[in-house]
């Protein structure tokens, strides 16, 4: 029920006051909603002359006032209409918002989202880390996604730091699948899906932890989950082997064992692993390579000993596999390609594992040198950055002399009779 006088609120209505209303509706919800201030009117017609004399208690007789709110307020309160400013315009029209207040409760609440992020900062496994404070400066310049509540982005931003943490933190685990991980944080398989602000949280996270440059497509966005042990599925990537005989009476077990004596390569995902009883018997040596050609020519040729392919990069998946492997008492030698890249990849397995160097010596690398030039063989010229070999010191520098690359193809033959057994 209005408050105002019928008679009192028609005339109010009219349009003679109509933009002193809106003006000062204006002003009193920009100001925190205080009868203070003033407004002007200009371009008076001669109603609103007329009614604004009236209202104001003084003759105006120009085209244009300056209107006191607090003195308007007064007049109100004392005439027919006994109620102050705020009131008759709120009366005539819909409450008033303060949109100073409304402009410190987002305030109030945005900083709340960042101050929770510096929170669950503190206090993970991740604080005092550099790259945390670059990413929260990254975040915070970037800001919350539109449409997203204060609410979900404090909520969001908590299960990054959760999730950042199982992946880069002291006790970050082995390999696991993107849905997994997804579920154990979020409850949803598909919380880390591409496209999902959470998802892009984490991966800024994992890419300033690396060093590396955020991604601008798909593939690049699935090199950064491997990076971090995390498979995007767990069934398009997959470790070639060959001979794996691993005990147990389980279909897949059964079957690794029936392609070793069929002398057929296995491709494994990972799935097959997470579901594989890879027990060896302790001592089991499992050659490692580099290249699937090795793997095809030990098929090929028969032979007795296993074979563990890295495809020159030692995915995720792959590092599952030797990571079980390993856990079962196997030992490990190794070869790849005798270029930079090469020696990087055999430094990183040769230390994770305890690997032996296979052929992989500076007296290897001059012999294979020397015999595929007297063999007519086109080399190919050493580019990059030189990396030290960790298992021989002169490795590198024969390497730097003779300036030549030497892929494992050129190795094939003493490989597989390594392979092979035979002396």
């Amino acid at each position: 029920m209005s408050r105002l006088p019928a008679a009192t609120k028609d005339w109010l209505a009219g349009p003679g006051l109509t933009r002193l209303w809106e003006a000062a509706r204006k002003r009193l919800e920009s100001n925190g909603v205080q009868a203070t201030g003033s407004l002007r009117l200009t371009s008076m017609n001669t109603q609103e002359r007329n009614d604004l004399s009236l209202i104001l208690g003084k003759p105006l007789t120009g085209a244009a006032v300056t209107v006191h709110l607090d003195a308007l307020d007064t007049r109100l309160r004392a005439s027919a209409a006994g109620l102050g400013l705020r009131e008759v315009l709120e009366e005539l029209g819909q409450p008033l918002t303060d949109r100073r207040a409304v402009r410190a409760g987002i305030a109030a609440r945005r900083e709340y989202v960042w101050s929770s992020l510096t929170s669950a900062l503190d206090v993970s496994a991740l604080a005092g880390q550099e790259w945390t404070g670059q990413w929260y400066d990254l975040l915070r310049r970037s800001g919350v996604p539109r449409g997203v509540t204060p609410e979900t982005a404090v909520r969001t931003l908590q299960q990054a730091v959760q999730v950042l943490t199982a992946l880069l933190g002291p006790e970050r685990g082995g390999t696991r699948g993107r849905g997994e991980l997804a579920a154990t944080a979020t409850g949803s398989a598909h919380g880390l899906d591409d496209g999902t602000w959470l998802a892009r949280l984490v991966q800024r996270g994992i890419a300033l932890a690396h060093g590396t440059e955020f991604p601008g497509d798909a593939a690049g966005r699935r090199a950064l989950w491997r990076l971090v042990s995390v498979t995007p599925d767990e069934v398009s990537s997959t470790v070639l082997t060959y001979g794996l005989r691993p005990t147990g009476g389980g279909w897949r077990e059964q079957a690794l064992r029936q392609r070793a004596d069929h002398h057929a390569e296995a491709h494994l995902t990972s799935r097959d692993l997470h579901d594989l009883r890879l027990r060896l018997p302790a001592g089991t040596v499992i050659h490692i390579c580099e290249n699937p050609r090795v793997v095809e020519a030990a098929a090929g040729a028969a032979c007795v000993h296993a074979l563990v392919c890295t495809s020159g990069s030692a995915a995720t998946v792959v590092l599952t596999l030797l990571d079980a492997l390993a856990a079962t008492g196997c030992r490990f030698a190794y070869h790849g390609d005798f270029d930079w890249p090469g020696i990087a990849l055999a430094n990183r397995i040769i230390h994770r594992y305890g690997a032996q160097p296979w052929r992989m010596g500076a007296e290897d690398y001059k012999h294979l040198a020397d015999s595929s030039r007297a063999e007519g063989i086109p080399q190919l010229t050493l580019d990059g950055r030189p990396v030290s070999a960790t298992w021989d010191q002169y490795l590198a520098p024969a390497m730097a002399a003779l300036g030549v690359a030497l892929h494992e193809e050129l190795t094939l033959e003493l490989l597989v009779q390594d392979l092979s057994g035979r002396p």
